[in-house]
């Protein structure tokens, strides 16, 4: 059995709601149409009878004196007069009216007979101090059958037409509602289907529920579109990098099983080996790292820091010569940043200075503030980048002589190093000649609450 929509439901709740509202007020219009009709009826009842109250009089005879305007019918109301006994004097009681009531001065009520129901309204008219008249009311009850027959006629003929008008109303007013979902749910089925991470939901003008859902699908596959290049990009980085030591171990597996090697050689291609091993597992955890970095995986830990001291600590744990690396730091500059972030950063910076510094050159590290900025800079008196190539520096893989590295380098570093200040806020920029060397500035803003103790 096929399941209704949503669309659908709603519709049909909503024209049974309408159904039903239109039910109510036609029960509604027959009890106050009954209520209007009966209520009318006793205002003509007591007003008919007031005006004949004027022409009822008693003569010094004792004698019933009735003026020329009483009427016994008028209005569908009797007349009728009697004495202080309650004898009939005057007037016909209606044919139907067998009922015995007796009488009550000025208060109408309802009274049943044999060819119906009757309201009844009795006047006492005193006569001096001891004698007077009753003055009774008598109209027939209106049963008000064309004015139900109206109702319902009017009911069977416009009913069926509104509650097809609230039904096609209704669907089109929640047809429209619920476009911006279906074009939700028809650019999730595309991505689903075709891939397409790109695409984006039209956002509905206005802030509503729909505006807001569809705002937080596009920030969700905003999302899912830079997991997926960041994975693919992970992944073609890898199979790249990892195609050479990978072949270098196999050929070294290769040689060793169809070649009978002499316990030296063992030793030699076994370091080989474990040099492969130790440069795929640096590589791979760069990869990592800088992924996580990109995508916020291992956000920032930003806190309030000595920048100077966290630069002597970097510079007093390097392993190379003292006399090669120097180290001039102002102190107490305070930054806000990831002090693990900051000390890569600052690590790879030394390395690349180093890893394309002349033999036995040497690295200069210095922190100062400009302004409100903190500036560290990291200079080498190595090869230089040339003019063309300072800007794919920063691109993953991107070496300028990959000859120089022979300690294995990825050339990833300076592309974290490039995300790494962009996570912080910061700016780094190169200055370098060809065959004089590079100096790398990172300029962060100063942490101006604090300052150093």
């Amino acid at each position: 059995m096929k399941r209704r929509s949503v669309q659908v439901r709603l519709t049909l709740w909503y024209t049974l709601l309408m159904a039903g509202m239109a039910g109510l007020l036609l029960v509604f219009l027959l009890v106050i149409s009954g209520a209007v009709s009966r209520q009318t009826a006793m205002d003509q009842l007591e007003t008919t009878l007031r005006e004949n109250l004027s022409q009822v009089s008693l003569g010094d005879d004792g004698s019933l004196q009735l003026g020329e305007d009483f009427s016994f019918y008028q209005n569908g109301v009797y007349t009728l007069v009697y004495s202080q006994s309650q004898a009939l004097l005057a007037g016909q009681v209606p044919v139907s009216f067998t009922a015995s009531e007796p009488f009550q001065n000025g208060q109408t009520r309802p009274v049943d007979g044999e060819g119906g129901q009757y309201y009844v309204l009795d006047f006492w008219v005193p006569q001096g101090w001891e004698s007077g008249l009753w003055v009774r009311g008598i109209l027939e009850a209106p049963e008000n059958p064309q004015t139900v027959t109206n109702l319902v006629f009017i009911a069977v003929v416009t009913l069926p037409a509104f509650i097809l008008l609230a039904a096609l109303g209704g669907y089109g007013i929640v047809h429209r509602a619920f476009r911006p979902l279906e074009e939700i749910t028809a650019t999730a089925a595309a991505i689903n289907e075709a891939a397409d991470l790109s695409a984006r939901v039209a956002v509905p003008p206005g802030d509503h529920e729909f505006s807001r859902l569809a705002d937080t699908f596009n920030q969700m596959f905003g999302r899912l579109e830079g997991s997926f290049e960041a994975e693919q990009q992970f992944t073609a980085d890898a199979s790249h990098e990892l195609r050479t030591p990978v072949a270098v171990i196999k050929s070294a597996c290769e040689y060793a099983e169809k070649y009978g090697e002499t316990p030296q050689e063992q030793q030699e291609t076994l370091a080989m080996i474990h040099r492969q091993a130790d440069r795929m597992t640096q590589l791979i955890q760069q990869l990592l790292s800088i992924t996580r970095l990109e995508q916020g995986t291992e956000p920032a830990q930003r806190e309030a820091l000595d920048l100077a001291a966290l630069v002597t600590g970097v510079c007093a744990d390097q392993p190379y010569p003292k006399d090669r690396l120097t180290c001039q730091v102002q102190p107490g500059v305070w930054v806000r940043g990831d002090r693990g972030l900051l000390a890569r950063l600052l690590q790879n910076l030394i390395d690349n200075g180093f890893a394309y510094g002349k033999p036995q050159g040497h690295v200069w590290v210095t922190l100062g503030t400009e302004g409100d900025q903190a500036v560290l800079q990291v200079r080498d008196d190595g090869i230089g980048i040339p003019q063309d190539q300072q800007e794919k520096i920063w691109q993953r893989f991107y070496q300028v002589d990959p000859a120089r590295r022979e300690g294995g380098g990825a050339g990833l570093g300076l592309s974290m190093v490039k995300k790494i200040a962009q996570l912080h806020g910061g700016r780094i920029t190169l200055d370098s000649t060809p065959g004089q060397g590079s100096t790398f500035t990172l300029s962060l803003p100063l942490e101006k609450e604090l300052f150093a103790p």
